[in-house]
Formats: structure tokens, sequence, C-alpha cells
């Protein structure tokens, strides 16, 4: 037997290679931007030119009278409810009488050729009268003279936390904080294929982060029944959260059920931009008192999340920002206030961290702050003031599962620093390891060298009393003779690896090397969104639990000695289904922030080594360090992968990733113009991920994707000031941030 077919046969611990990996590595893989049938048309979507305007007019004579059209729709055309929504539904599947932000979707066009359904696209001709645009969040959520955005106003969220009353102490630091708006950035943009049924209905084959919720949307705006609206999953190019919303998925269905085509919609990068959420930008004030040997007294935060046009997830984001507002720290006095606003900004929603990102780069700043302010390190201010087991957060939750977070930094504080640059020569340095490269910048005059460091914790799983579950078939017959089990769940695999994870759980619970996870679809129960690194722990119980059952009934096939294979032969396949949630949590109180809202929470600590050229404002990341603790490691390589993944995202934070927008209208709609770190912006990564068990969770693991985008970014900025001796309050830091304020 090959290397590659023995390590196959591993369960969960192994560095098992992935059953999609080898596709996707030599370009056989088949994403949904592949998807091909050969009766099927194309579908274009209009979308508004301005922020905020009313709709005088819509005229599509044109566009019809042009060859190769199928259909020409606008909001009159939607067959039954006209909006859809996540958490609420205010978002219109075409404009209505207005539109809210620049690109939203106003008309579609099928035609046989993508090029003629985009020339009809532009030939439909809509008579607008622009309005004034609400483009301040401050403002937005403050000012009682503001236009509002929707009639219910322009406040999505407000989510206090109260604890204690003393808001005195001997040492006080303050600041004020911004993030700005990150795009996921995946490189397989929406699309999807939507092919009408012969019972009325349709099949949709989609790139998504959550197939039954998207079915919940979608079969109310067609007028059908959800199940005639059939949902497959196909292959799905990167997601980071922004396909959690729906995108093209009417639209293709719409177009479909009018024309009795299959239609295909594929987004070019630009349209992309335009059609999924962001992570919301943030403005922040931060207030932290302490001891003069850097003692936590209280906290103070004002944290504003800027939603753009439509609610999408703001509610939980807002949600998760406030909560976990303080960070990993014990403190006994809180006043956080954080917001969620409309305005006519791109609409923001789910991405890599949810909340918990904005306020990490904000309260882990601070705490650096303080340890200046005290003159103690940054890590000692850290140790000092670290949550353990049995620590009580800002909400009034026991945290009731290990958080070794002082072992964790001076385990990463111990980790030896790299190596200064030197040159081969005195004269000629390695310009590959200089700030601006190979484009000869510096040969080391104006270069600096910076240290800093993060902590971040991240709640894992859905939050706040959100029924959060999962559902798993797992059915074992004979296969050539052999025993072979399939998997079959409706988790969107989008490339974190979670095929692989359930294929390791089946081969661990039933002792049989064959296992086949079957495509994702809506044929089965809801596993929930591929999202708040919740899958291996929701589908991953779900999985167990299932094998479990299996394993079960397996047995008494067998208690009469016979063997696997003759009890297979007898009672032919064997196949449960089971259900998994994690135990409950609850809402936050709406004026307190109380409650056990968090069913676990993940921490990741990350030191950063950077190079700044302080005359031009070019910073190296030199390396990055982490440790985490992920409870039980599934498979050790897959993990370190997620680590280099979201420390990757946050390092684009720090540095180089922000949509820019002006009066609503966003600037830098491609990758051109809409920086993301490259193979050469990545430094080495030291890792150390520990494993102390959850006893909560299945095999005591604990979500790891997201917790080392947070605290990569505030190490990266960190060590940017240490470098710089700048305050640098805004995330991304940019050159001229650097090179004007020096």
């Amino acid at each position: 037997m090959s290397g590659i077919e023995t390590r196959r046969r591993h369960g969960v611990g192994e560095s098992v290679l992935r059953p999609d990996g080898t596709l996707k590595v030599t370009g056989e893989f088949a994403y949904s931007s592949d998807l091909y049938l050969a009766d099927m048309i194309w579908g274009v979507t209009l979308r508004s030119p301005h922020p905020s305007a009313w709709i005088r007019s819509i005229d599509i004579g044109p566009a019809l009278a042009m060859p190769g059209v199928y259909a020409v729709l606008t909001h009159e055309d939607v067959p039954g409810a006209k909006f859809y929504g996540l958490d609420l539904r205010d978002q219109p599947v075409l404009a209505v009488d207005q539109v809210r932000y620049q690109g939203e979707p106003v008309a579609l066009v099928a035609a046989d050729h993508p090029e003629r359904a985009r020339r009809a696209a532009e030939a439909v001709v809509v008579e607008y009268e622009v309005r004034e645009a609400v483009t301040d969040p401050r403002r937005a959520a403050f000012d009682a003279s503001c236009p509002t955005v929707h009639e219910s106003g322009n406040l999505v969220r407000h989510q206090p936390i109260r604890v204690g009353s003393a808001f005195e102490a001997p040492v006080v630091v303050t600041g004020e904080y911004e993030v700005g708006m990150q795009d996921q950035a995946f490189l397989g943009p929406e699309s999807g294929l939507a092919v009408p049924a012969e019972d009325g209905g349709v099949d949709l084959y989609i790139a998504t982060q959550w197939l039954h919720s998207d079915r919940e949307q979608i079969a109310p705006c067609l007028g059908l029944p959800e199940e005639k609206v059939r949902l497959s999953l196909a292959g799905v190019g990167g997601a980071f959260g922004a396909r959690e919303d729906l995108s093209m998925q009417v639209h293709a269905c719409m177009l479909a059920l009018r024309t009795g085509r299959p239609v295909k919609i594929v987004y070019n990068r630009e349209e992309s931009f335009y059609g999924h959420v962001h992570r919301h930008p943030a403005r922040m004030r931060y207030e932290h008192g302490a001891t003069r040997d850097g003692r936590l007294l209280y906290v103070r935060a004002e944290i504003l999340l800027d939603g753009g046009a439509y609610c999408s997830t703001s509610p939980a984001v807002v949600g998760n920002a406030a909560s976990l507002g303080v960070g990993p720290y014990e403190v006994d006095n809180v006043w956080i206030d954080a917001y969620g606003v409309y305005t006519n900004n791109p609409p923001c929603g789910a991405m890599r961290g949810f909340g918990a990102v904005q306020a990490c780069y904000a309260y882990e700043s601070q705490m650096d702050r303080l340890a200046e302010a005290c003159g103690i390190s940054p890590v000692e201010v850290r140790i000092r003031n670290a949550v353990s087991q049995g620590s009580v957060l800002a909400t009034g939750q026991v945290i009731d599962s290990p958080a070794p977070l002082a072992e964790m930094l001076r385990e990463l504080a111990a980790m030896p620093l790299p190596v200064q640059n030197v040159p081969d020569t005195p004269d000629v340095p390695d310009l590959l390891n200089m700030p601006g490269g190979v484009s000869q910048t510096t040969h080391g005059e104006g270069v600096r060298r910076g240290v800093g460091y993060g902590v971040g914790i991240k709640n894992i799983c859905f939050s706040e009393g959100f029924d959060d579950h999962s559902t798993a078939r797992v059915r074992v017959e004979l296969i050539g003779g052999e025993p072979h089990v399939l998997v079959h769940t409706a988790a969107a695999e989008v490339g974190q690896g979670l095929l692989m994870v359930q294929e390791q759980i089946a081969r661990t619970e039933l002792g049989i090397d064959a296992v086949t996870v079957a495509k994702a679809d809506t044929s089965v129960g809801s596993a929930g969104s591929s999202s708040a690194s919740r899958q291996s722990y929701v589908t991953g119980g779900a999985v167990r639990a299932a094998c479990e059952a299996v394993r079960e009934r397996l047995a008494k096939l067998t208690s009469d000695g016979s063997s696997l294979v003759e009890a297979l032969e007898r009672a032919g396949a064997v196949e449960e289904t089971r259900e998994y949630r994690h135990r409950p949590t609850f809402p936050l109180d709406p004026l307190t922030g109380q409650g056990d809202s968090h069913t676990q929470l993940a921490l990741c600590v990350h030191r950063a080594v950077v190079d700044v050229d302080v005359e031009l404002g070019l910073v190296k990341v030199v390396e990055l360090a982490a440790v985490q603790d992920v409870g039980k490691i599934m498979n050790p390589l897959a993990l370190e992968g997620q680590i280099h993944g979201g420390s990757a995202q946050g390092l684009g934070l720090a540095l180089m990733e922000e949509i820019q927008v002006r009066d609503g209208l966003v600037l830098n709609p491609s990758f051109t113009d809409y920086l993301i770190p490259t193979i050469l912006d990545m430094p080495p990564m030291r890792l150390s991920i520990l494993e102390y068990p959850d006893p909560n969770a299945p095999y005591g693991l604990r979500g790891a994707g997201e917790p080392p985008t947070l605290s990569s970014t505030p190490a990266v900025a960190a060590a940017v000031r240490a470098a710089t001796g700048l305050r640098l309050p805004r995330v991304p830091i940019r050159p001229h941030d650097i090179a004007l304020e020096g």
C-alpha cells in the first residue's frame, strides 16, 4: 500500500490528506464558476451607480429589443416576497422605489451570451433622483437631524455592558481607534447555476456558506414552498463570511423560472466587491484605569460599527463586540456601549472574527499604552490581567473550561527572536528581506526593527440563544464486498477542510477505512453556517453521534459472532440520522449586557517582528509567532494552515487591506487597487499549539479558524509602533501614516 493510502486510513488527530486537495492544486476541481449545461443562458445584474437615490422610472424596452435577450426583470417581476435578509428581512430582491448603496441590484437580464447580457443591462434606462447620502456613522447614530436610511431609523442595535460603579484609578490611559472596511477577498467570485424543474420548482447549484438559510430566504421570494427549492453545494473558492448573505441566488432562480432555461450567473471581480458584505469599519473610544503596577480597575468604551445599507448580521456583530470588548482580561468595572448603525455605505456583515476583530485592535492598543504608562513590559501587563479558568467575563459569564492565557504569553515571550538582517558584505544587504524588496528603496538606512504583541479572545459557535445545531446521516453498506461509510450533511466545505474532518471522525468511530462524504445539499437536515469556527464542533458532533448510533446497531448485528461483512449481507445497509446541539446560550440583557451568551471561547496570542523604513513608511513583517489553545488537534497539518491563513488576513488588515469609500462610493473595487498579502508578504511563522480539552465539546476540541485573525492585527500594529515611536491609532497603517507623521 502506498504512503498516501496509508495516511488516508488515519482518523482524528492525524495529518490526513484532504479528499479535495489534489484536485484543487492540479486545477481539476470544479468550482461553481465552472458549472455548465448545454442549454444554459447567462444572467447579469444591473446595479445602481448611486449610494442614495429615488427611482423615478425604469425602461426595459431597449434591452428587451436586443437580439439574444430572453428576459429583463425588475422588482415588479418578483413572484413572491420582495425582501429578504439573514436577521431582518430588510433587503430588496431588486430595488423597489429607491436605492440605498452603490451597487444595489435594480434589474436582471438573461441572454444567450454573457456579453450580450451585459450590453442589454447597460441598455436599461433608469431615471434616478439623487438625494443626500448618509455616510458618517457617528452622525447616523447620534445626530437627530440626520436623514434616516430606513423608516425605522439608523440604529440597528445598541448593546450596553454595565458592571460595577468604580471608575477612578491612579493610572488612566485613553485612546481613539479606527478599523477600516476589510473585504473577505476570496478568489472565487460569486457564481451559481439555477435549473428549472418539471414540478415547477428550481434546483440551484451554488457556492454558499449556509444552504438551508439560503433556501429559507429564496423560497418566499419565489413564491414557492421550500420543498420545491432544492440547493446543492457547488465548489466554493473561499468565503470568510461573505457568502453567508445572498448574492445572486434569487436572481438566478427568477430568471430560470421566467425563461424555462438553466441560468448561470458569474460575477466579475468588480461586481463581487459590490455584491457581498464586508467587515464592519469601526470607530472606537477607550479608557482604561489601572493601579500603578498595571492591574486593571475599570474599562470604558464606545464601539461604533458601520453596518452600511442593510442589516445583514450587524446585530450579532454588535453583540460580539460588546461582550468581548475588554478582551481576555479580568476587570471588575466595565461600561461599554456598542452600536451598529445603518448608512448609505456598502452593506457589512460577517467576516472572519465577526465583531471581535475590531474590539481586539482597540483593547490591545490600550494594553500597550497601559504598559508604557506603568513602566512594565507589554507581556507582563497582559499576564497580570489575564483570565483563567474560573474568571468572570464582563457579561457575568464564568469561563468554565481551560483558559491558559498566562502560560501562552510566557511561552510566546520565550520563543527566540529572528536574527537581524545582516548583509553578506557591508554594502550589499539582502534586498528581499528589506522593506521595499528588490525595488531597492533602501540598503538599510532608515530601517528600524520593532516587536509587538497581541492577544485575542473569540466566541466559538453561534451565541445569544440561537438554536445552533447540525444534522448528520451516516450509512454503512457493502460496496464490492467491503464495508463502506457514507456521511451526508448540509455543511458547506468552503476551503477549511471539513470534508476531511468528517472522514476522520467516521473512521475513528466506526473503524472502517472506506469513507465517502456526500455532496452537501438540502435533502438532509440543516448543518447551519460554515462560520463562527463552528463546523468541526457542531457538524463534527453530529457525525460522531450518528456514527455512535450506527455502531450500536452494528454491535447488535454482530453479537452472534458473525463478521461485519456477514452481518451487512444479512441486514443490508445500516443508516442513522442524528442532530447535535451544543449547550444552550442566552441573549445579553438589553440594559446591562449580562448573560451566558457564548458556548465556548478560544484564545490566541501573537508576536510580530517588523522592519520599517521610517522615511518611506514601508513595512516588512520579518516573523509572526503564535501560541493557540485548540482543545484537541483534529488534523495537525490542516490546523497549522488555519492559523497561517488567519494570521495572513490579520496582517492584511494591519498593513494593506481596505475598501476605500468616499461619499458612499467604492474607489478601489479590484485586486489592482485593493491589496491583499501575497506569499512575499507573509513571513515565516513559529507556532505552538496547546491542547487543553473543553469537557463540553466533542473530542474536547476548540474552534480554531478565527482567533488568529484577531491577535495578529494588533501585534503587527504594535511592532510598527515600536519601530517608529508613533501612536498610529488606525488600521490599516499606510505608508504616509508613518512617513508624514514621522
